[in-house]
């Protein structure tokens, strides 16, 4: 009877830890949980929300950094911290702000993520983003800090995506 409670136990144990191991490998290389602090990115995503980050997308450049993306990053002026930002900017392109209004490359940027009573008045000249860097905003314009106050972002401080809220319930889904 030992013999069998023994082996029936050890076979739990070995399945538990393989299971440790497998969740352990997901969140270090491919998902990892995140929770949003600050009201930067409302109404896409609200201080408190807890997320998945997709951190293998882009580790092993499986379809790369895309315009529109959430992506979270080391804050270049101090990587103790992680922000989370829209990339609004890809290499090459010229960003240019008029009235709270983006234009990208001499035309309008449609973001219908970003409510009118979200977006500020402010103003930018043309800036055009050289190779390795991108421009991110947050879609609540008035309350982001992002690539108008402290500059353009290095790709190698993005480490993950946004693409599953899971906390709260009611707003349990994908990003868009």
């Amino acid at each position: 009877m030992n013999s069998r409670v023994w082996k029936h136990a050890s076979r739990w144990i070995r399945e538990l830890a393989v299971a440790s191991v497998v969740a352990a490998a997901i969140i270090l290389f491919v998902y990892q949980p995140v929770k949003v602090e600050g009201t930067s990115m409302m109404p896409a995503l609200v201080d408190s929300e807890r997320i998945f980050i997709n951190k293998f997308v882009y580790r092993l450049g499986i379809g790369g950094v895309q315009r529109g993306d959430t992506v979270v990053f080391l804050f270049p002026q101090n990587p103790a911290r992680s922000y989370i930002k829209r990339v609004i900017g890809m290499p090459g392109d010229t960003v240019e702000i008029r009235k709270g209004r983006v234009w990208l490359n001499g035309k309008e940027l449609n973001e219908p993520y970003v409510p009118d009573e979200y977006r500020d008045p402010s103003e930018m000249d043309p800036l055009r983003i050289p190779a390795g860097h991108y421009f991110v905003m947050g879609d609540h314009r008035s309350a982001s800090n992002d690539s108008r106050a402290w500059g353009l972002l290095p790709g190698q401080a993005i480490y993950g995506k946004a693409v599953f809220v899971y906390w709260p319930l009611d707003r349990i889904g994908t990003l868009r």
